[in-house]
Formats: structure tokens, C-alpha cells, sequence
């Protein structure tokens, strides 16, 4: 003992407590747990990366988001590796490609079997929860596995008097704005006394379509006129099926989740409903930063934030108008590049704010907060911790990643979809299903000085060699992630019918 009290003298507090472990080990005592940090995660749907403050929106302001990003890590390049609700929702959960989980639509089921985050937790003691917008399983709302308390509803909710399961007990509507009435529940759930470090996900419906503002945030951006971006009108070496999409239910030119009741409509005045659109997609984030102040306050009060890792982010980005398009799906960077703010004093000095460049994805999610909590990690996934990229070691870290999206029949706008992503570069294509050649032409963007994706290098001749290279990435990724051979369905076709009421 005398030696290794000259030990932790020398080295500091982490010899300290390896001098008091074995101090209660030699008098027949159990060594105390240290304090595990608790995790709260606020996650939002189809939430693009510009659409904060933080990011640099020169309109929508989000203070109290912005301020865990002053306090904590902005990830400036933080992706989705399926843009679609359900897929990425089971990646950041399982640490898994959407090939290798399963869900690979918004109609799955997230595996009873297949290990996640949440269950490890629960496992590890702490006292799990879900509140909010689940959708993995449209007609289910009971509880799911690794979540003491389970709070949900069918299909994608209503931004008001929403139907909520609540634990189990069976769904009744409860009265309100959707993301005050979850925030509320949140916060019911925090105050509760426990001995446990707690795990808790808040999902919101905003600012998923259709965007419908609370009252004080309706007339917010009034002032702000919006225009069709200028990549709308500059489609000549984009593949066809984006020309044909124009007209669509994921079109500028259709009918902008009811904002415009008579399409298609490509007239010069119709763009005011474009606008009214974005003014109310705004408007409903503007609700979700008033969730994350309450939160914030909630655990500041309650003495717990200083030890609980706090993250805002969203399953995928959104398309506002880029490329003649608006939803999700494809891998053009506004639909697959997402917000990502953590703030953990375990992590970064709440002093000091980070900012992290390389690329982090949706993966990578389960991976970090497990790390950070101490717990075991997950098996066979395809993520990895950022802890150490955070501290500033990039040594190992990524240099690319693949996409992947299914055609949908009951959403048929968006071709089968695979692709590599580069620091620097990207690379697109549209398989049939069938293994026959792809019907839609390829795309091939150089990021590093075409961020917007305006100039599709494809058929330039100078840049084969690239291409043969980024081809070969991606085969090489999706050999080694098990996406061999690679599962899809038959892609169909652009066709115009607008999807069935209760799924949109």
C-alpha cells in the first residue's frame, strides 16, 4: 500500500482511485460506482444542417440550440448514410448500415433481437426512456424493447391533439402543440426520483411535413421573401428522373405537402407557395429550440447537467427546392447532411467550443454515447467512437462512406440509390435491382470546390480515372459491410400519383 500511495502521488487523481479500490478491497468493502454520465438525446425529423442559427442561417435564429454548441461540439459535417425516417433512426440506434439492420423502408419494424444503444444501457443499470415520435412501425405504439418507459403513437402524429400510447396503457388523444405536449412529458420524466444514471430520447415530429407552426411562431418569417434556388432551373447534366420529379408530390412544381392546392403549377407566382412552405418548415424548429431551453433549464435545476451528455440532432436532412426537388431520399448533400450539437463537460470544457470538420455519421452515434458512458460496446457495427476525434486525434478516422436508399412503390420519385462520399469528392449511380445497367445516368461531384453539387462531371473525360476509383470504394464498402450481394427492388420508374393519405 505505502508503494502505491508513492504512485498516486506522483500520477495524479487516476492512481488515486485505483489506491482507493484496493484500500476497500483489502478491508472486505465494495469500491462506490463513480457518477456514469446520464445521456438525454433530442432528435428531430428531416431537419437539415442549415436550419440553425449556428449553422449560419442568416434567418431562422435557434438560441438555446446554439447555445450547447457554445458549450459543447458542432459537428459541421454530420451525415445520414439512408436518408429516409425509419432506416436512419435504426442506424443511430444499432451503429449499423441500413442493409445490415433491416430496415430499410418506414415500414419495419426495428428488430426485437438486434442489440442498441439503449438496450445496452438499460442493461448496464441505467433507467431508460423513449418519448415521442418513434417511427420504426407505423401501426405500433406499444412499447419497444431496452426502454423502461415508452411513449409513442401510429404513424407520423399530428402537430396537434396527437393520439399518444403511454406506456403501454393505450393510446388517447392529448391536447396541444406536439412538440410542447412531448417536452412536457420529457420533463414529467426527468423530475422523477431515481438511484439510476438515466438514458432518455425526446422525438419530435418537427419539422416533418406538414409543417404547421404553433400560433406565436405563424407569421415569423413573413418579412422573408424565398425564391426558388438557382440549381432548380440548371438541370441539363443532371440525370432525367430529376427533371421528371419537377411535377410530383417531391417536386417544386407539385403540391409542397398541401401548401399548394392547385398543381402542378411551374408559373412564376406559384413560388409564393414555395415560400410559405419554408417559412412554416422554419417556424416549427423554431418550437423544437424553445424544447431544448426547457430542457436545458430542467437539468440545470435538477443539478444534472454537467454530468449528462446532451445531443441534438435528426435522422436526415431535407431538399428546399435544390435541384428542383423537395423531401428527402436522394444523396444530394441538403438531404443527407444533419445537425449535430453534443454537450458533455467529460467531452470539451464547456469553456472552450469545438468545432469538428471530418466527417461524422449517423453511426457513429451508439458507438460515442456507450463510450462515453462506460458501457459495453456493440458488436459488428460499422460506426466508430468520436470520443478521440473529438480531443483532436483524427489518426484512423474515416475518409469515406457509402448511401444507400431503396426505391419505394408507395413513394416512386427517387430511383434505387447507391453512392461514396469522399472529404473531397462524391460519386452517384441508380441501380435497376435487376443487375441489368443502370438506366439513369451516374453523377459525379468534386465537393471541394463545387459544394452545391452544380456541375456533374460524369462524362468528362478527364475524370474516368476518378470515377474508375470511387467505383472501386464503393464495391470495396459494401463487400465489407455484408451488402454482398447487394438487396434492392426493382426500380420502376418515375411515375406521378401522389402517395396514399395516411402515409404522407
Amino acid at each position: 500500500m505505502k508503494q502505491l500511495s508513492t504512485i498516486a502521488m506522483n500520477c495524479g487523481v487516476g492512481f488515486a482511485v485505483l489506491l482507493s479500490f484496493v484500500s476497500f478491497k483489502r478491508e472486505g468493502r465494495h469500491a462506490p460506482d463513480p457518477k456514469r454520465p446520464n445521456v438525454v438525446i433530442i432528435l428531430t425529423d428531416d431537419q437539415r444542417w442549415d436550419a440553425l442559427g449556428v449553422a449560419g442561417n442568416p434567418y431562422l435564429k435557434t438560441p438555446n440550440i446554439d447555445k450547447l454548441a457554445a458549450e459543447g461540439v458542432f459537428f459541421r459535417n454530420y451525415f445520414c448514410t439512408t436518408s429516409l425516417c425509419s432506416p436512419s433512426r435504426a442506424s443511430i440506434l444499432s451503429g449499423k448500415y441500413a442493409h445490415a439492420h433491416g430496415v430499410v423502408n418506414n415500414f419495419t419494424e426495428y428488430p426485437v433481437n438486434l442489440p442498441s444503444m439503449p438496450g445496452v444501457l438499460q442493461s448496464a443499470g441505467y433507467e431508460t426512456a423513449y418519448i415521442g415520435k418513434w417511427h420504426m412501425g407505423e401501426e405500433n405504439d406499444k412499447p419497444r424493447p431496452g426502454f423502461d418507459y415508452f411513449v409513442t403513437h401510429k404513424g407520423q402524429g399530428k402537430y396537434w391533439d396527437t393520439e399518444f400510447n403511454i406506456n403501454g396503457q393505450g393510446s388517447r388523444e392529448v391536447k396541444g402543440y406536439y412538440t410542447t405536449v412531448v417536452t412536457r412529458m420529457a420533463a414529467d420524466w426527468l423530475k422523477k426520483d431515481r438511484s439510476k444514471p438515466f438514458f432518455l430520447m425526446l422525438g419530435h415530429k418537427a419539422p416533418h411535413s406538414f409543417y404547421m407552426p404553433e400560433p406565436k411562431y405563424a407569421k415569423a418569417f413573413d418579412g422573408v421573401r424565398i425564391r426558388y434556388p438557382k440549381s432548380a432551373f440548371e438541370l441539363g447534366d443532371k440525370p432525367k428522373w430529376i427533371a421528371q420529379r419537377l411535377n410530383t408530390w417531391h417536386g417544386i412544381y407539385g403540391p409542397l405537402f398541401e401548401w399548394r392546392k392547385k398543381f402542378p403549377d411551374s408559373s412564376p407566382e406559384a413560388v409564393k407557395d414555395f415560400e410559405n412552405m419554408v417559412h412554416a418548415y422554419w417556424g416549427t424548429i423554431l418550437s423544437v429550440d424553445d424544447s431544448v431551453g426547457e430542457i436545458y433549464r430542467i437539468l440545470k435545476e435538477m443539478g444534472e447537467l454537467e454530468n449528462t451528455i446532451f445531443v441534438f440532432t435528426s435522422d436526415n436532412g431535407l431538399l428546399n427546392g435544390e435541384h428542383g426537388m423537395v423531401d428527402k431520399r436522394t444523396m444530394h448533400e441538403p438531404s443527407i447532411h444533419i445537425p449535430l450539437v453534443i454537450r458533455f463537460p467529460g467531452l470539451t470544457p464547456v469553456t472552450k467550443p469545438v468545432v469538428v470538420t471530418k466527417q461524422v455519421l449517423t453511426l457513429d452515434i451508439a458507438p460515442s454515447i456507450l463510450d462515453l458512458c462506460g458501457a459495453p460496446a456493440l458488436k459488428n457495427i460499422h460506426g466508430q467512437s468520436f470520443r478521440r476525434l473529438v480531443k483532436g486525434d483524427a489518426a484512423a478516422w474515416r475518409k469515406a462512406w457509402m448511401y444507400e436508399y431503396n426505391y419505394e412503390k408507395q413513394f416512386p420519385y427517387t430511383p434505387n440509390v447507391r453512392g461514396i462520399r469522399t472529404d473531397e469528392w462524391k460519386y452517384i449511380h441508380y441501380p435497376t435491382g435487376d443487375g441489368t445497367p443502370d438506366k439513369h445516368m451516374a453523377e459525379l461531384y468534386h465537393l471541394a470546390v463545387d459544394p452545391g453539387e452544380d456541375h456533374n462531371l460524369i462524362n468528362d473525360r478527364n475524370y474516368a480515372g476518378k470515377v474508375n476509383e470511387l467505383k472501386r470504394e464503393l464495391a470495396a464498402l459494401l463487400k465489407k459491410t455484408g451488402a454482398n450481394p447487394d438487396k434492392m427492388p426493382l426500380d420502376e420508374g418515375i411515375k406521378s400519383e401522389l402517395p396514399e393519405q395516411s402515409i404522407r
